[in-house]
């Protein structure tokens, strides 16, 4: 158990700075061939931001265990929203300034609707999650498509400019990719394996391994770059981040699972998890649009985010146990 514990622990580790440094490559190599900075942050980076999750999923339903991976897609979006976007704003109170941020919410709520949708059977068949690829091959072109018809004055375009790696050759930065590219599946495979064996022991349903411990470890890279996004300055940065990460979340990770391993999968999917994760998401868009003319989320709204984190995790306690 405890030699488990650490395994996961290292894996763990070893799947955030593998996806890092495959990020850091990938947007190095696309800057140095003339890409503009505001297509790499929503699509390269934001690809990248998701890239722990796609390979959870992937090394999941290799091993049999689909259920994980599902568990995995939904309760990352969850945690994204009320853990680490109420960690981020407790830090520091957040303003929305960027139209460009504003208009991936829809993009977002569209693709959660869809995959609500396709978990409404409680199956996830081969041709849905073919769907669920094609609509993320969609969500790539209509997220380069916003960011090449951004206005320039954008305070996005700025954010993204000043964290992007600079003066990196072009060898270095096909290196780190291949780093990345090798390390990233090794270490979710040991990740996935180690929380099996600990969730199994006390009980936990490989649904609820996804929703919880793989959820929020898959999530601390998103809360670490938000927290510095917000620390910074780039708030908008720190949200586009976190709704990047939820689109990618459902329409790549969630479609693994049906690619991989197609059938049947747990009802509370499609029921529990699945609502919590849509009225957090519409929370989240009420948030943002704000009529009263203030664009941003405040301090109270991140405690009321992490209290809704908590009691969802009572409400899955609760519902395993029963």
């Amino acid at each position: 158990m405890i030699v488990d514990v650490l395994i996961f622990v290292i894996g763990l580790v070893a799947l955030g700075w593998s996806a890092d440094k495959f990020v850091y490559g990938a947007s190095a190599l696309a800057g140095n061939v003339g890409i503009s900075p505001m297509v790499i942050g929503m699509t390269i980076v934001a690809m990248g931001s998701s890239a722990p999750e796609i390979m959870v999923s992937i090394a999941a339903s290799f091993g049999g265990s689909p259920n994980t991976g599902v568990g995995n897609a939904i309760g990352s979006n969850i945690t994204n929203i009320a853990l680490v976007l109420g960690i981020t704003v407790l830090v520091k109170p957040m303003i929305i300034a960027s139209s460009t941020v504003k208009r991936e919410m829809p993009l977002m709520l569209i693709a959660i609707v869809v995959g609500i949708y396709f978990l409404n059977d409680h199956v996830l068949s081969r041709n849905e999650g073919i769907i669920l690829m094609a609509l993320f091959f969609v969500a790539i072109f209509l997220l380069y498509w916003l960011s090449v018809k951004a206005d320039k004055r954008d305070c996005l375009e700025k954010e993204i400019s000043q964290e992007l790696a600079q003066d990196v050759s072009t060898s270095s930065a096909v290196m780190w990719i291949v780093v990345g590219l090798i390390m990233l599946p090794l270490s979710a495979h040991l990740m996935v394996e180690s929380a099996t064996v600990i969730a199994h022991y006390f009980g936990m349903s490989d649904l609820v391994i996804g929703l919880t411990i793989i959820a929020i470890g898959t999530s601390l890279p998103e809360l670490a770059a938000s927290v510095a996004s917000i620390r910074k300055g780039e708030d908008d940065m720190a949200l586009g981040n976190i709704i990047g990460s939820n689109i990618f979340n459902i329409l790549a990770v969630l479609a693994m699972p049906g690619l991989i391993a197609p059938g049947v999968i747990d009802g509370n999917a499609a029921g529990r998890d699945s609502a919590w994760m849509l009225g957090l998401s519409l929370l989240l868009m009420l948030f943002s649009f704000n009529f009263k003319g203030k664009r941003g989320i405040s301090r109270w709204q991140g405690v009321l985010l992490i209290a809704l984190f908590l009691l969802y995790q009572v409400h899955l306690y609760i519902s395993s146990v029963q």
